[in-house]
């Protein structure tokens, strides 16, 4: 039985995601995937159109990247200092939470998205705390905090 290409405008599960090239049964394409929007028919114009713009997302991801590797390098080199009241056996009363850590960055120069700061709970105790930030799939920085009793 012959089969038809088509171009993904969506994720469809067991087939592909969004912008891959696939082949598929006539009907499969004619019953589901052009009337839901989900593909269009790869023509010759299509392909070439398909191409050009996958080779301008990859140019402008490695842009990124190469920028985000400075920024995770710049964040690698600090070491943050977060001044916080200690109780008993170095507990701290209250936390040192993502905003905390967010602030201290801005403060730095360091402009990241506050969700980007990912700390899995907010910092209890005194001492050096390793939290990471992802700035990418691919890069994430490892930021150091030092919580240090107040005076």
């Amino acid at each position: 039985m012959s089969q038809v290409k088509l171009i993904l405008s969506d994720g469809v599960p067991g087939l592909g995601e969004a912008g891959d090239l696939v082949q598929v049964k006539p009907g499969f394409a004619r019953n589901y995937l052009i009337p839901q929007g989900k593909a269009i028919f790869a023509s010759d114009a299509r392909i070439r159109e398909l191409e050009h713009h996958k080779r301008l997302v990859a140019e402008k991801v490695a842009k990124e990247l190469k920028t985000l590797q400075a920024v995770k390098a710049k964040v690698e080199s600090l070491k943050l200092e977060v001044k916080a009241r200690v109780g008993e056996e170095g507990k701290l009363f209250g936390s040192v939470t993502s905003a905390n850590v967010h602030e201290l960055l801005i403060a730095e120069g360091v402009e990241v998205d506050r969700r980007r700061i990912e700390l899995k709970e907010p910092i209890k105790e005194a001492g050096e705390h390793t939290v990471p930030v992802k700035l990418h799939r691919d890069v994430v920085a490892q930021l150091q905090v030092h919580v240090v009793p107040e005076e």
